[in-house]
């Protein structure tokens, strides 16, 4: 009781700072552990920490010199890994996104096109919408019809209407309009794809193994929402997921 009274009667307003920013930093990285591909990345990670840990603590001397002088290397290697979400996070944080996450505008955005996406599902209509970050889709926007307007989930809906004309490509999202529908994508050619794919998944993985757009699709056999990102794909997620993955991959790096 003492102890507690004495830690209590010397706690300052600099150690609730201390604590508030450790918790949003944990906060960040549990939400990058969250994306299904990074997940066994950080196992791996969290496993050589602990068998450090253990190797010390038993002086196991000849593996605590091994993982002691690998452990740059590790540091390292988990920088490369997750250079592009460590790069967005710090740039977030810069752009005052660090207790917000994303700008007012930009959650906008997201919670339109998730909209979008429900309608799409419940309406059992497919779907290929990209968007667009750092790298430019120039090329692709001019396969297909240009649009140039604000982003409301009735109208991005509405280009995936059966037969209509603008219902076959992508639909690109640049800067927080629609700039274009009905674009052609390039498809991925990875042999590791499920078959059970069709060429709206193919074309997702493309276009993000050529560049750093993301991609959602819209399963018009199955009904499911899929999101791609780095030539991989995360298939059947839900509406509220795929929000909160373009929340956190969606903010373009300036």
């Amino acid at each position: 009781m003492n102890s507690l009274i004495t830690l209590l009667s010397n706690f300052r307003l600099a150690d609730l700072l201390d604590i508030a920013i450790v918790s949003l930093l944990v906060y960040q990285l549990l939400l990058l552990i969250r994306e299904v591909h990074a997940t066994r990345i950080v196992l791996g990670f969290a496993i050589i920490f602990v068998a450090t840990a253990f190797a010390s603590q038993l002086h196991l001397l000849t593996l605590d010199w091994l993982l002691s002088n690998l452990g740059p290397f590790f540091l390292i290697s988990f920088v490369v890994v997750f250079q592009p979400d460590l790069r967005r996070i710090i740039t977030q944080i810069g752009r005052g996104g660090f207790w917000g996450g994303v700008f007012q505008g930009e959650a906008a955005l997201f919670k339109e096109i998730t909209s979008a996406v429900k309608s799409l599902v419940k309406g059992r209509r497919g779907a290929l919408i990209v968007i667009e970050r750092d790298d430019s889709l120039q090329s692709i926007v001019e396969s297909g019809s240009r649009i140039e307007a604000d982003v409301t989930a009735e109208l991005l809906a509405t280009f995936f209407v059966p037969h209509s004309p603008l219902h076959d490509g992508a639909a690109i999202i640049r800067g927080g309009k629609i700039a274009a529908a009905a674009c052609i994508l390039p498809l991925s050619q990875n042999p590791n794809l499920s078959k059970t794919y069709g060429t709206r998944h193919r074309a997702a993985v493309g276009i993000t193994e050529e560049t750093d757009a993301l991609a959602i699709v819209v399963s018009e056999e199955n009904h499911t929402i899929a999101f791609a990102m780095a030539g991989k794909i995360t298939p059947e997620i839900d509406a509220e997921t795929l929000e909160e993955m373009l929340t956190l991959y969606g903010t373009k790096v300036d």
